[in-house]
Order: structure tokens, then sequence, then C-alpha cells
């Protein structure tokens, strides 16, 4: 990592320390991915087990306690060298903030939503690659999600325009946050909603537990709101950590409920075996849809091995199963999958933090 840190002097006063860093991730992985009724597709891709990004952080020390901070974190494709978010350079974060150490932390900018925060935590697979857990929960699926936010940017992961206030961390394991996000009279369409969101948990030794919840609005769901609730708990027993969730997707007449149950097993000293499990459950109808039988079941396999505090290799497994009409499937595959098909992947390839 390179850093820039340093104390300016002035004749007439001396300012309080400051540093800036600049850090990063590059990830590539050789990918197959078949589906049914379209076969299959070979290709390199960026971020199989981590998101391939440039960022700078900093932060000032004010003094009794307080600093200022700032984050700005940059999406890659890493086989093209091409910006991952399209026109918005700093896709990721970009937020500033001021923090106390007894009171606590108020961001302003674009940063990650309350129920995501709780939920990636508990996915072994960090939510990417071809065993994530955001493979189920795509806007293409008749459901809550697409009724609310067609195929425009959602607030799943992230919100612009947002205010988080986040505990301090000297409250005994208890943690958690508040957001709240302006729609600024704009459009879906250009990654503007309304949003409030709240995350209360309990994390101490081998126990995590935790919830979340996030309302949003925008013009396409009009007076009404998306709702998005998780419950999440993990226990690491040592020789192999478990996790569970569940989440729960609610807009109009329309629900999608996912439950994730996964395991950690440590390998050797340098080893990481990761399982999961996630089921995804639609049930209502969508205008004059009925989705209740558009269900499916993705099982997720990989081991990661590394060869260093920031190098690792790794290789990963997914299938996802549908039901109905669904189409989940594993990413980097060829469109058009049979309605209720199959979609299964494999990739292999290598981690390097900077």
């Amino acid at each position: 990592m390179l850093s820039l840190a340093g104390t300016i002097a002035t004749p007439m006063a001396a300012w309080a320390q400051s540093s800036v860093t600049v850090y990063g991730i590059m990830d590539l992985a050789a990918r197959y991915v078949a589906n049914d009724g379209v076969g299959s597709v070979t290709s390199l891709i960026s971020g199989g087990n981590a998101t391939s990004r440039l960022g700078l952080r900093g932060s000032e020390d004010l003094g009794g306690g307080l600093s200022a901070r700032f984050q700005l974190e940059h999406g890659i494709s890493a086989d093209t060298g091409t910006p991952a978010g399209g026109n918005t350079f700093w896709d990721r974060l970009a937020w500033v903030s001021l923090a106390s150490n007894s009171l606590g932390e108020l961001r302003l900018g674009r940063d990650y939503v309350p129920t995501y925060t709780n939920w990636v935590r508990f996915d072994p697979f960090s939510n990417v690659g071809v065993a994530g857990v955001g493979n189920m929960l795509p806007a293409s699926q008749v459901g809550p999600i697409r009724s609310a936010f067609a195929s425009n940017p959602n607030t799943l992961v992230r919100s612009n325009n947002a205010v988080q206030y986040l505990l301090p961390a000297n409250l005994g394991g208890i943690e958690g946050g508040l957001m709240v996000a302006a729609g600024e009279g704009g459009t879906a369409a250009n990654g503007q909603h309304k949003l409030l969101g709240l995350r209360l948990g309990y994390a101490t030794g081998a126990w995590v537990v935790s919830g979340a919840y996030d309302e949003t609005k925008n013009e396409l769901t009009g007076n009404e709101s998306f709702k998005d609730g998780i419950i999440a708990g993990s226990y690491d027993f040592g020789v192999v950590k478990l996790n569970a969730a569940w989440r729960r997707f609610d807009f109009l007449d329309s629900k999608q409920t996912n439950i994730l149950l996964a395991a950690i097993l440590p390998v050797g000293a340098a080893g990481q075996l990761k399982v999961s499990y996630q089921k995804a459950d639609l049930s209502g109808r969508v205008r004059t849809t009925n989705v209740a039988d558009n269900d499916g079941a993705q099982l997720g396999l990989g081991y990661v091995h590394n060869l260093s505090k920031r190098t690792a290799l790794y290789a990963s497994y997914s299938r996802i199963n549908n039901d109905g009409v669904a189409t989940f499937v594993v990413p980097g595959g060829a469109s058009g999958l049979t309605a209720g098909g199959n979609s299964w992947g494999v990739e292999s390839g290598v981690r390097h933090i900077f």
C-alpha cells in the first residue's frame, strides 16, 4: 500500500496529523458457465473472489477523539482495464465523515445500505463469483425487486445521497447504524431513491447476531415502499464457522424470501473450504402474474489457498436449479436460459491485494 502522511506546521499553528492511503485489489479468473437451452461460455472474468478495485481513504486527527475521514472506491473490470461502474467513476464508495471515539460516526455520500452490510458478512463468497449470494437476487426475475426498480439501479447494495450514523465501537459488542437518503426529485433510472434503513447487532467472541431493515421509494413505487429485511447469525466453533441468514423483499402483492445456510472450514494454516446453500422462494402476484411457483436454489462450493497475506489462489463451483418459469443464473453464461432450467459454473483464479 502507498501511504502519504505528515504534519504540516505554519508560523501560527501546528495542524493535526493526517494520512491518505491508496489501496486496491486485482482479481482475475477463468470461468465456465453452462445454461440449459443456450449452451456454454468460457471467459476470463474480473472479481471471482473479491471485486477488483482502486481506492483512496484518509483521515485527519482533529484532537479530543474526533477525526475527519473519507473514502473513494472505483470498481475495475480487470480483464479489460475498463471502469466497472460505467459512467459512475467512484461507483463503489464516495463518502466523507466526522467520527468520534465516544459518539460514533456521521457519514455523507454514497455508501452500503444497512441490509447489504448485514447480508454480505454471512456469505462466505462475499457476494461475488459463481457462488455469490447476489445470483439469487436479480432484477430480471418477475417479483418484488423488478416491480420496484425495473432494470434501473436499486438499493439492494448501495445508496446515493445518503446520511448514515454508525454506533461507536466501544459498546461491548453492540453495533449498528441508521441511514436516510434523499431522492432529490430525481428518477430511479438515475439512481435517486428515498431510503430509510437501520441495522442493529451484537458481535462478541464466536457469536454474531444481527438484523437490518430498509424501505425505499421512487417514482416507480408511488406511495408504496419497497421493503427489505434481514435477520442473521453465525457461530465460530474453531473447526468450522456456521452462518445462517433470512432475507425478505416485499412490494405490493409480491414477496421474495431468501434463506442462506453456509459453512467455512479452515484447511491447514493457509486454506479455507467454503460451502453455501441459498433458496429463493417467491409468493403472491405481480399485477395478473402469479409468481408463487417461480423459485430457485443455489449450491456453492469453494476453496481458497493463501500464498501470503496479500495473494491467494481460489476455485469455486455453483449450480442453480429453477422451478416454474424462474431463470436465476450463474453469472457469465449465455442469455436466454430455458424457463425453469438449470445453470452451473466453475471458475479458478488469483487475487492480489495491494
